[in-house]
């Protein structure tokens, strides 16, 4: 009884000492954004820097917000940001899952060759990479288009080993009953597999959008026309107009997240549904 409850007691300190860190790490990560949402709010003759810092304002003002969006175009930025991001979304999730299905569901020879391959150009960092897709595309035609931007992030590998770790965590008499009916290949992915693993098309979603929504240094070597820049690069661009007001730099950031914030509460439930599941699968 008394060794019972001394691993009880372990347990809890254990338990109360992984909530406190836990709680710890959310507080520094959410003191940045309190304290942006905090300027963006304040008034001209309210100090922004201060210690101890004062994080709620003392005569809150949304007139910073109707600056920014009365001085940039940010219906036009905003546009072309959700453009991006559908087809920066889509498609790396259709094409992914296509590259996926083979290699968790097929055999043929060179499979985890091919597989390991695919894996190890994550090791290549993104910015060697650029100047020959640059390159690439200037001999395509395709700089100042949104083609040039959505093509290069079509399919990725960590999308493919997302999506090879949920179809392989489907079972195997699910694909032999369907194949006994006469499915073939292509409806055995479009009907059966593809739906079946939605949680992680979600997690995987997710994570696109907020890279597609938060890129900056790619669009901005891609688009020549200021118009079709999206929302990240177009606060920057016009930073000339803002670089004295601290609360304008800060009511456009809120503005710039307040979809990836939508985004992932609405999709929360699937994507560590499907974070967990890819974590523990394969």
């Amino acid at each position: 009884m008394a060794r019972k409850n001394k691993i009880s007691r372990r347990r809890l300190v254990h338990t109360i000492f992984v909530y406190l860190c836990l709680t710890l790490l959310a507080f520094f990560t959410v003191i940045p954004f309190v304290w942006t949402l905090s300027t963006s709010l304040k008034g001209p003759n309210e100090t922004l820097y201060s210690f101890p810092p004062k994080f709620i304002p003392q005569n809150p003002t949304l007139n910073s917000y109707k600056v920014v969006w009365t001085t940039l175009p940010i219906p036009r930025y905003f546009f072309n940001s959700v453009i991006l991001a559908i087809f920066q979304v889509s498609l790396p999730v259709i094409l992914c899952s296509l590259a996926a299905f083979p290699l968790a569901r097929m055999n043929f020879k060179g499979k985890n060759f091919v597989f390991m391959v695919i894996m190890a150009t994550m090791m290549i960092p993104g910015d060697i990479t650029m100047i020959p897709i640059y390159i690439i595309l200037t001999k395509l035609g395709l700089l100042g288009s949104r083609l040039g931007v959505i093509l290069p992030s079509a399919a990725g590998a960590f999308g493919i080993f997302l999506m090879r770790q949920a179809f392989m965590g489907i079972p195997k008499e699910i694909e032999d009953s369907a194949f006994i009916d006469g499915t073939n290949t292509w409806q055995m992915w479009r009907y059966i597999m593809f739906p079946m693993v939605k949680p992680n098309i979600a997690t995987f979603s997710i994570l696109r959008f907020i890279n597609s929504w938060n890129a900056f240094l790619w669009p901005l070597l891609v688009f020549t026309d200021p118009k079709m820049y999206p929302l990240t690069v177009g606060l920057y661009n016009l930073r000339g107009a803002f670089v004295t007001n601290t609360r304008l730099v800060a009511a456009g950031t809120i503005i710039a997240l307040i979809p990836i914030m939508v985004i992932f509460v609405v999709f929360q439930r699937y994507f560590i549904q499907g974070a967990y599941s890819s974590a523990v699968k394969g």
